[in-house]
């Protein structure tokens, strides 16, 4: 896929269907961050929703596409202000404080991360699509901290998708300290964009 193709098409939802979906996130949300992983069951979620369990499967083919979607809303939200969030006046600054952000409130809510990485890292083929989407949308959070025309963006933006990704899977499997990987990130996102600009800092 090219890195400028940035959509994807979904099928068109009623209201009601809209809501619906949403009760489902949030409801696998609150079992993923009370109980991890394990906890969320297509069972549960449709009883914590107040639906149907068929009514689960007619929204998300498994288990691993509703918590991949569920890392779609968790990283929308803490994204969401990117201009109150990547603070700075340079695309070093700007990027690295983002980076920042993102691991340290995946570790306050490290049950919830753990799910939701577990998820995305799923070699369930039901997830492609949504993971795709959710990439994507990092990818365009990354690139609005950095701001500034950066040469060789795309491939820019890929590595410090892979970069992010790491950091988190450090914080939900490796189990390191927060203040180690939120250093590695800052570190990391440095060191990116300096070679991308050249070895000057930006």
């Amino acid at each position: 896929m090219s890195g400028d193709v940035r959509f994807t098409v979904t099928r068109t939802l009623t209201k009601d269907q809209q809501a619906r979906r949403e009760r489902l996130i949030d409801a696998a949300r609150d079992l993923a961050l009370q109980g991890g992983y394990a906890a969320v069951t297509m069972h549960d979620v449709a009883d914590r929703a107040g639906v149907a369990r068929a009514t689960v499967y007619r929204y998300f083919a498994t288990k691993d596409h509703l918590l991949t979607e569920v890392a779609a809303t968790w990283a929308h939200r803490i994204t969401h202000d990117i201009d109150a969030l990547a603070v700075g006046d340079t695309p070093v600054e700007r990027l690295t404080a983002l980076l920042e952000r993102i691991v340290r409130v995946a570790a306050e809510e490290l049950t919830l991360t753990s799910a939701i990485i577990q998820a995305v890292t799923s070699d369930d083929s039901s997830v492609d699509d949504a993971r795709t989407v959710l990439f994507l949308f990092v990818r365009d959070r990354l690139s609005a901290a950095i701001g500034d025309p950066v040469p060789e963006r795309d491939e820019v933006e890929v590595v410090l998708g892979h970069i992010l990704l790491a950091a988190l899977v450090s914080l939900t499997s490796l189990r390191r300290p927060v203040d180690e990987v939120a250093g590695v990130v800052r570190t990391s996102g440095r060191l990116v964009l300096d070679g991308a600009l050249g070895g000057t800092r930006a």
